[in-house]
């Protein structure tokens, strides 16, 4: 924020977010549930589900979100913008509330790839702050390529069969392969691979990422650091104020992160979603080997009424299904919109590329926006 902010970027406000970035809705909120100006029976994707309707509803030109398991491209595709998961330690994370710190990114969101690499440019690169952080500033990104009758001649798209499955929304699946035959069309080879080990990405996050985050709140404790409620004694004021100011799948991850750690189960759990996480990373390595960038859905389905998995936390975790393995991996993604299903609600495509190679997926976007009008599209207010 505060390269931005020395850019001359103007800081209008907060948007809302599932409580701790925990939620693929944005219904998770102390702040109540955020609505999809698309449609606010519906919700706007989470956790970040605040910047991408803000965006979307034309109240500013661009946000920033966080992405831990797919909290920003989700909610671009469902919002129907354009939004950007960087490599893991591209950009900043000092002062972020620390979720899952193996897996958070901080990226933006905005109507187009080419309002996204603005604010990318300004907010990548080292921070002596931030330990995790890479020294791997980003050079001004070229969006013409020597061919501008094909822009993207020279670059190949894989398409995973693993991401296309039974009880895809139809309108989904249909809206990804044109856009695939768009992007060939302007130049790109595309190619059919395989990321054999995806089945495993949504059980390995959701031990993972419980895991950190047990460790990463055990700080909010009443006594030195967030709100307090107060008690006789010390060991209450604990009980008290966790039990009482955590929302219920903050808890929920809570407990399922410490009953991966704990002593009986941490081997069994925690260990062998480590290694599982292992052969995920190696599958985008050896994908990498034959193509420059991966073309999926980013959901199984767009937006979902507000209330639809309210009682199926299970139902909520496999929205996230298709953004989970990028996090898992480190590497960058970016959500944009490729059409509209019959109720009229955004179809949004992700690219994931090779590490710190951001500027070939907003290149691909780019070029796709300058033959499509999807991101032009808005909601009528």
């Amino acid at each position: 924020m505060k390269r931005l902010q020395e850019a001359g970027a103007i800081v209008i406000g907060k948007t809302n977010t599932d409580e701790f970035a925990m939620g693929s809705s944005t219904e998770n909120s102390a702040y109540g549930v955020t609505h999809n100006p698309w449609d606010t029976s519906r919700v706007p994707g989470g956790s970040s589900g605040g910047s991408a309707a803000a965006v979307a509803a034309r109240l500013i030109p661009a946000a920033l979100g966080t992405d831990t398991g797919g909290s920003v491209r989700q909610p671009a595709s469902f919002c129907g913008v354009t939004g950007l998961k960087p490599t893991y330690g591209r950009v900043s994370r000092y002062g972020l509330v620390a979720y899952g710190s193996s897996l958070d990114c901080v990226g933006a969101l905005a109507r187009t790839a080419e309002d996204v690499a603005i604010l990318f440019q300004i907010m990548a690169g080292r921070d002596p702050l931030d330990a995790t952080t890479a020294d791997a500033p980003v050079s001004k990104i070229e969006f013409v390529g020597a061919d501008t009758r094909l822009p993207l001649r020279g670059l190949r798209i894989g398409v995973p069969k693993e991401y296309f499955v039974r009880g895809i929304q139809a309108e989904v699946e249909a809206g990804v392969r044109q856009a695939v035959s768009v992007l060939e069309g302007l130049g790109a080879e595309v190619h059919e691979i395989s990321l054999p080990h995806t089945e495993y990405a949504l059980p390995v996050y959701y031990i993972l990422a419980p895991a950190e985050a047990s460790a990463n709140l055990a700080r909010y404790d009443g006594i030195r650091y967030g709100p307090r409620i107060q008690a006789e004694s010390m060991w209450d004021i604990f009980y008290r104020t966790r039990g009482g100011k955590f929302g219920a799948e903050v808890e929920r991850r809570i407990m399922l992160g410490v009953y991966a750690l704990s002593a009986g189960y941490y081997d069994a759990y925690y260990g062998q979603a480590q290694k599982a996480r292992t052969l995920i990373q190696r599958d985008f390595e050896q994908a990498f080997e034959q193509v420059d960038c991966i073309a999926a859905p980013v959901a199984p389905t767009t937006a979902f009424p507000i209330g639809a998995h309210g009682d199926d936390p299970l139902a909520m975790y496999l929205e996230d299904v298709f953004t989970l393995p990028a996090n898992l991996a480190g590497v960058p993604g970016l959500a944009f919109p490729v059409g509209f299903d019959r109720a009229g609600l955004p179809v949004g495509m992700q690219l994931m590329g090779k590490h710190f190679r951001e500027a070939v997926l907003l290149r691909m976007a780019h070029a796709y926006q300058q033959v499509t009008d999807w991101h032009l599209r808005a909601p009528s207010l």
